[in-house]
């Protein structure tokens, strides 16, 4: 039934700040990009290299949603690197505080941690 996912929804509290960081730091590729005005809301489509999408919002008044401690929900988002090494120089190239790379316990496969512009926390695992 299901063949994949096609994208994921990130609302941002900084549009210029988060598409900064999603665009310049992370390297995804814009694909459409749109104020809708009626909402205040901008809208932004990022491409990764294997297809899969990012969508980017900002809404005024959004309530904060809570990260740390774990809440109830999606716990993380995480992204596939063929270098953690080189993952891990690059985001600390751009000043994002990376944590340890841990070796998952049951892959053997390294990963590590790090947050967005709204300490939405992010993955790479080495594949």
């Amino acid at each position: 039934m299901l063949s994949g996912i096609h994208h994921v929804a990130i609302i941002c509290s900084d549009y210029p700040r988060s598409k900064h960081f999603y665009v310049s730091v992370l390297g995804l590729e814009v694909i459409d990009e749109h104020y809708r005005a009626e909402r205040d809301s901008h809208k932004l489509d990022l491409k990764l290299p294997d297809g899969s999408q990012i969508e980017l919002f900002s809404f005024p008044d959004r309530p904060p949603r809570p990260s740390y401690p774990e809440a109830l929900g999606l716990r993380h988002l995480a992204f596939s690197v063929n270098s953690i090494d080189a993952a891990v120089m690059h985001l600390k190239a751009h000043g994002i505080a990376v944590e340890p790379v841990r070796i998952d316990e049951y892959t053997g496969r390294q990963f590590t941690f790090f947050s967005d512009p709204d300490d939405l926390p992010l993955e790479l695992y080495e594949i």
